[in-house]
């Protein structure tokens, strides 16, 4: 109910016949011995402190409902949003890309996008639609490595040389393709190399690390992979050969495996494949065998440039280019990756095949 007059104020609302009760403060029924039994007047006026809480907690909420800025400038702003969405962009990194046209937190773009503000919904964020049923658990095959490098003995190293390794994994096309992509994942910088396989074979991935340590060099080679984290794939099963260095066959680099279905002990590997993915998505008809490696270039130069929250906004080139200048640029030049700018990102397989359309070759999709 609305507030009455104040302790001695008149009343002025209340009509001459109405209860001497209403007419005076406090102004409500309540605290009469009428108020429920025996009370004849027409007219009665309760207080209840839970409904004004209720209409007072509204009053505040209204006021506090909708975007607060300019129609034009919220306009502006959700067509950059949506723009940067469709090239594969999150919310955090929409944040920080654009903090000097718009200051918003990234929660708050989810929560615009969510409301359907520009016509968008969360269909369009790929980590809201992209989850399905896990497969059912099968039986564990046994490995092929001793318990020297198991993932025990990656745990006990010291803290400083697990922080410092890199994880390592393939990523495939369709199940006829010949070829696959290896990844390596630096953990300091969160740098992704994608090396092109001719086969998933032991052999093809020591040749693809033989390649990359004659182009940067074996001293750059081990400060940046000189501890390696995988997976238990056959084609990591000759540890041997991936440790051999490509000079003299002397050691290049130490490999440790994970546990059986323990894919999450190299986490920063498999979420950064989310990545990858935007790329070169499933489902698209994409044949790893129609890739080349400038198409890994493209790629490389995408996913290295994006800006990383976990990096404080910086992207993982610029971090390894200010951690370790000398490595940034053998690496960058020995496989043709590029710092992208912001206002060019595009993790989507637009970006590969514009590249492929300046080369005169035919889509990947």
């Amino acid at each position: 109910m609305a507030r009455g007059p104040g302790k001695g104020e008149r009343a002025g609302d209340a009509p001459e016949d109405a209860c001497a009760r209403l007419q005076a403060w406090p102004w409500t029924c309540n605290g009469c011995q009428h108020r429920r039994y025996g009370c004849g007047k027409a007219l009665r006026c309760e207080y209840s402190a839970a409904r004004a809480q209720t209409l007072a907690d509204g009053l505040l909420s209204g006021a506090r409902r909708g975007v607060n800025a300019k129609e034009y400038d919220f306009e502006r702003a959700m067509a950059t949003i949506r723009s940067d969405v469709a090239r594969g962009l999150s919310p955090a990194q929409i944040a920080c890309g654009r903090a000097d046209r718009f200051k918003v937190h990234p929660t708050t773009i989810y929560r615009w996008i969510a409301a359907g503000y520009a016509g968008m919904s969360d269909a369009e964020l790929r980590r809201k639609v992209g989850y399905k049923p896990r497969r059912e658990p099968s039986a564990a095959k046994p490995t092929s490595h001793g318990p020297e490098r198991s993932y025990k003995a990656f745990s006990a190293l010291p803290e400083e040389g697990r922080a410092r390794a890199a994880e390592m994994d393939t990523v495939i096309g369709l199940s006829k393709d010949s070829q696959c992509i290896l990844t390596l994942y630096s953990r300091p910088c969160k740098v992704q190399v994608c090396l092109l396989l001719p086969e998933k074979t032991s052999s093809a991935v020591a040749a693809a690390l033989d390649m990359l340590e004659r182009a940067i060099g074996k001293p750059l080679f081990q400060r940046l992979f000189g501890l390696v984290l995988t997976d238990n794939g056959c084609e990591f099963s000759d540890t041997e050969a991936l440790e051999r260095s490509a000079f003299h066959g002397t050691a290049r680099t130490k490999v440790y495996c994970c546990d059986v279905r323990a894919s999450q002990q190299k986490g920063g590997c498999e979420r950064n494949h989310v990545e990858l993915r935007k790329l070169l998505p499933k489902g698209r008809g994409i044949s790893f065998d129609d890739l080349d490696g400038r198409d890994l270039a493209v790629v490389m130069s995408q996913l290295n440039s994006e800006p990383r929250p976990s990096l404080m906004g910086l992207s993982p080139t610029a971090m390894l280019e200010a951690a370790d200048p000398e490595a940034a640029a053998a690496l960058m030049d020995a496989l043709g990756i590029e710092e992208v700018p912001y206002g060019r990102l595009d993790l989507t397989i637009g970006a590969v095949d514009r590249d492929r359309e300046e080369r005169g070759l035919p889509p990947l999709a």
